[in-house]
Formats: C-alpha cells, sequence, structure tokens
C-alpha cells in the first residue's frame, strides 16, 4: 500500500512539474507552411496566413480542403493547452487557434474566425465530416486565449480575455490512447491572406486519469 501512495504521489509529481515547462516553438513540425512566418525569441509564431486555404471535409458544402497552415508537436495521454491569438482578420472565415489533430479525417480547430465583420469565437470538429459551432462576440477584442484539455476520449474547449477567467464553448469526442498533433492553425477561405500572431503557446500533460483512479483503488484495498 505504502508503494500505491508513493506511486500516486509521483505521477502528480510528474504533472505539476511538467507544467512549470514552456512549448519551445523552435522544435515544431510543419503541415502545409506558409512560405511567410517566423519565430521571435522561440516564444511567438507570426504567420502570413496564405489566401484559399482552409480545414474541412465533406458537410453542408460537399468538398473537402486541408491546405490551411498548421504548425505543431506531438503529444500522447492528457494534456492541456492554451495560446495567446491576434489577428488582422479582413475577410469573412479568416481564422486562427489551436488546432488538436489525428489523421486527416479527425480532428478539432478553435478558436477566432471573422464573420460579417465580426469576430466569432469558433470550433470544427472534424470525424470524417465536419460540424462547425460558432457564437458572435459582443465586440471585437484586440487579442484572445484559446484553451483545449483533453481528458481520457474527450477534449473541452475555452476562451478567455485575459487567460485568468475561461468560458467553455464546446465539449466533444476525440479518440483517446492515441498519439496527438497539437499546435497552431490558420485559414483565409475567400480572402487574400492575413497575419496571424501566436503567442504564450504552451502544453502541459496532465496525469493520465485512469491509471491515478486505478492506483487509488489499489491502495484503499
Amino acid at each position: 500500500m505504502k508503494h500505491l501512495k508513493i506511486k500516486i504521489m509521483s505521477i502528480a509529481l510528474l504533472a505539476a512539474t511538467t507544467s512549470s515547462m514552456g512549448q519551445s516553438l523552435n522544435k515544431m513540425n510543419w503541415l502545409n507552411e506558409p512560405q511567410q512566418w517566423e519565430i521571435k525569441e522561440g516564444k511567438t509564431l507570426v504567420m502570413d496566413v496564405p489566401a484559399k486555404t482552409d480545414f474541412w471535409r465533406i458537410s453542408h458544402y460537399g468538398f473537402t480542403v486541408d491546405d490551411g497552415p498548421f504548425y505543431y508537436a506531438t503529444y500522447g495521454g492528457e494534456f492541456e493547452v492554451k495560446v495567446k491569438i491576434t489577428g488582422n482578420y479582413v475577410t469573412t472565415f479568416d481564422q486562427m487557434g489551436l488546432m488538436l489533430r489525428i489523421d486527416h479525417e479527425n480532428w478539432i480547430k478553435a478558436g477566432v474566425e471573422y464573420v460579417d465583420g465580426k469576430q466569432n469565437v469558433s470550433a470544427v470538429v472534424t470525424h470524417h465530416t465536419s460540424d462547425w459551432s460558432v457564437v458572435q462576440l459582443p465586440d471585437a477584442p484586440r487579442s484572445l486565449w484559446i484553451k483545449a484539455v483533453r481528458r481520457l476520449d474527450a477534449v473541452e474547449i475555452f476562451f478567455s480575455r485575459d487567460d485568468k477567467e475561461y468560458t467553455m464553448m464546446r465539449t466533444c469526442w476525440l479518440q483517446d490512447n492515441c498519439p496527438v498533433m497539437v499546435g497552431l492553425m490558420g485559414a483565409c477561405p475567400d480572402g487574400k491572406g492575413f497575419t496571424a500572431i501566436f503567442e504564450e503557446f504552451k502544453v502541459t500533460p496532465l496525469a493520465d486519469q485512469r491509471r491515478l483512479e486505478w492506483a487509488k483503488k489499489q491502495a484503499s484495498k
């Protein structure tokens, strides 16, 4: 029993220790690398989102596109990811934010999408076909923070104006027990492109929920 209690403490300590580590933007990978981008001081990604790019599969429109820029690293297990996003949105459907991606048929994108002259918090969840949820913001904040938490087979998505108080915008399914590409995406389906700035990107691994519950049950025997 003593060994199991120590194991529980070790799992929790690992999560707490890892949470203090930032994600290095210099050690990530591109899907659909844009022509113009740069990393400033290892902490800020600035990219010109190319024109006529998007992520979408089949539903409603009948077409599939998978050519937006996506800058990512791969993670397993459970985690929290968040980023501060700032965009000079110009044309309807200009968008930027986080993406969690297993493959070209299974992914989530969440962030800000510009629709009819207004900023919206937006999420697209895709499992073979895409859906879209969107809520218009009452104003046009310069920046927003977007956060996603992967727990077991679910992802919770939040937004914030100050990185302190977060509002949930979506809960959705994502296959668990498999690696996930986690990172920063932009798209400009109808416009001529725009500049997207990503700051304070951070991925925090979380202690595995099933393993913690199992260890607690064993310790109580």
